[in-house]
């Protein structure tokens, strides 16, 4: 992923989680938040070290951010992305992640409609 399709600072991630919307199930909690103006989706994550160790946290990372890139065709442009990880994403494969996050887009109404 871009630099530019991430979020930073700690203003913007503020910004989502106090404007946005959130939505959860058992392994991830997604915060949505819309940006007219922009043309591109970013996403933010945030892993916490009650997680389990950094090879740990940086593998949930990386299998989220992969799986934004294969669905970013179907996602919402407008929209900035906080995703959290819960304590059942540790245990998650890439597909079963991929999976859990599908299901968490879709109830935020995330996906563009076909």
């Amino acid at each position: 992923m871009k630099k530019r399709q991430r979020v930073k600072k700690n203003e913007d991630f503020q910004k989502v989680f106090k404007k946005g919307k959130s939505f959860a199930n058992r392994q991830f909690v997604v915060y949505s938040y819309i940006k007219e103006e922009q043309h591109e989706f970013r996403i933010g994550l945030s892993v916490g070290k009650k997680l389990g160790n950094a090879v740990t946290r940086n593998r949930i990372k990386r299998y989220i951010r992969q799986a934004f890139l294969e669905m970013k065709e179907e996602l919402k442009n407008d929209r900035d992305y906080v995703i959290i990880a819960r304590h059942q994403a540790a245990n998650l494969d890439f597909h079963e992640t991929k999976k859990s996050l599908q299901h968490v887009l879709k109830i935020s109404k995330a996906f563009n409609k076909k």
